[in-house]
């Protein structure tokens, strides 16, 4: 019998959602992921597991599901279109749904090339738009990709997507965010969010199309760690945009980290307080995950519904 998740719950009851990242393993352990989940599972409502996250061979988004769930976090598995076909695609989603996998995000992938098997070849069988679209045909047409009729016990996951603000042509971006809430996309994560006037630019626009009453929006956040961080972001990371005055205020400060942490708490308040339509937050705090906690309770998002 199919039931909601607890991020389906949360986001449906009008609750203010968190959820956070887990990057799995670059070996067989699941020890670094258990510590992870400890630290974690009282803080948010549930957290991405990444799919081979850069082109970068890892434990299994699925396998790595599996532990979280019990270890007490509610997991968001990862489908990358980058390495599957359609058929591994709906096998792999078969199964995690009776490991008791609940949320799946919809992801294109990064290219290979970025990698550690730059010279593999890439499958893009289907992109991210279609594999949302196909996904909503499972759950409620109950019909394979091909069309095939699922004859019981078809998956019914809780979808979804990622949007970019910051990526130009600007205006694109809401398109591109409507045509996924169009294909089944029920939630969005939003890539790290640095420069607060371009996003909130972003979402007059998709309040503008009524996209906020026919989504949850979760405005994706990071900490860092020092302005160097920053200036990488801002100078190496296609569609990504750091203002100077961030980096700036990391490079003068006493303890780049804390300072790091602060700017996040402040950006979480004002998303929460100032930003109509947004639903949540998604902390993506990148080989750093101990600050959640923190980051969590300071912005007064602690304890979390049950």
């Amino acid at each position: 019998m199919n039931y909601l998740s607890k991020l389906h719950q949360t986001l449906d009851s009008g609750k203010f959602a968190v959820t956070a990242e887990i990057g799995p393993p670059k070996h067989s352990s699941a020890e670094g992921i258990m510590h992870h989940c400890d630290m974690l599972k009282n803080h948010v409502d549930a957290t991405n597991i990444t799919d081979c996250q850069t082109a970068i061979v890892r434990m299994s988004s699925i396998a790595a599901g599996v532990h979280i769930k019990k270890g007490g976090i509610e997991p968001i598995i990862q489908m990358t279109c980058r390495d599957r076909n359609r058929i591994a695609m709906q096998s792999d989603l078969m199964g995690a749904y009776s490991l008791g996998m609940r949320n799946v995000l919809c992801l294109a992938g990064d290219h290979q090339r970025f990698g550690n098997h730059p010279g593999s070849k890439n499958v893009y069988d289907i992109d991210s738009m279609q594999l949302i679209y196909l996904l909503r045909q499972m759950r409620d047409e109950k019909k394979f990709f091909s069309g095939e009729e699922i004859k019981e016990h078809q998956p019914e996951f809780y979808i979804g997507a990622v949007a970019n603000p910051f990526a130009d042509p600007f205006e694109f971006r809401v398109d591109r965010l409507e045509k996924k809430v169009e294909a089944g996309a029920q939630f969005i994560q939003t890539q790290c969010i640095f420069d607060m006037e371009r996003f909130e630019r972003f979402m007059e626009l998709v309040r503008e199309r009524g996209i906020d009453q026919r989504v949850h929006i979760l405005a994706g956040v990071t900490p860092l760690k020092s302005w160097r961080a920053a200036q990488y972001i801002q100078t190496g990371v296609a569609g990504m945009m750091v203002p100077d005055s961030l980096i700036e205020r990391l490079k003068n400060a006493e303890d780049p980290k804390k300072e790091g942490v602060n700017i996040c708490v402040e950006d979480i308040k004002h998303i929460k307080e100032n930003i109509k339509g947004v639903h949540g937050v998604h902390i993506m705090a990148i080989a750093w995950e101990e600050v959640v906690p923190e980051i969590v309770e300071r912005t007064g998002l602690f304890p979390r519904p049950v």
